[in-house]
């Protein structure tokens, strides 16, 4: 549910305590979804005219969306809802409520989200290392690419790997990063 008076999150520290007490938000707010956003409880400058970049509340966001469960990973998890909508999670709930309810074997996926994550379950990669090798000549379209990722994100097969120090996106299998919870096929 959407907080009748959200949060005014000005810091990384108040970001960290809403996640943990709102147990699941998106990081963007969605007419498809009752749940809290990240976006809409922080209460940062977005670009101001003649300003380059982002602006202030865009950069946190999309900062905090891979720092909090980089500096945090016994604490927070980052991934996608049904739907593709990308949310941070407690992991207590992940393990508890949202993997037990939204899991679904690798075998499930479709054909080219099995082929990905056979390559991540090789070695991890990023999405454009991924995108070149299910498509070397360019027959599958980046679309199709990033819809088998998302599939594969969604039914908790792969995650994006918490290493502080990664600039892109890096693939890695769920049960890897969380063996207690996703124990592997």
């Amino acid at each position: 549910m959407k907080p009748k008076h959200p949060a005014k999150i000005k810091t990384f520290e108040q970001a960290y305590q809403f996640v943990l007490q709102a147990k699941t938000c998106l990081i963007f707010g969605s007419k498809c979804s009752d749940l809290p956003s990240l976006w809409d409880v922080v209460d940062l400058p977005g670009r101001q005219p003649g300003q380059k970049g982002w602006g202030r509340k865009v950069e946190a966001v999309w900062a905090w969306k891979n720092e909090l469960p980089a500096q945090f990973p016994d604490e927070i998890f980052y991934g996608k809802l049904p739907g593709g909508l990308a949310a941070l999670m407690c992991l207590e709930h992940l393990r508890r409520v949202h993997y037990p309810a939204h899991h679904r074997p690798v075998s499930q996926c479709s054909p080219l989200a099995r082929r990905a994550y056979e390559l991540i379950r090789s070695e991890p990669h990023t999405t454009a290392e991924l995108r070149r090798a299910l498509s070397p000549s360019g027959a599958v379209s980046k679309s199709k690419v990033d819809s088998a990722l998302v599939e594969l994100q969604v039914t908790l097969n792969i995650t994006r790997s918490n290493a502080p120090n990664l600039k892109r996106d890096t693939w890695l299998p769920f049960a890897e990063q969380y063996p207690d919870i996703g124990g592997g096929e």
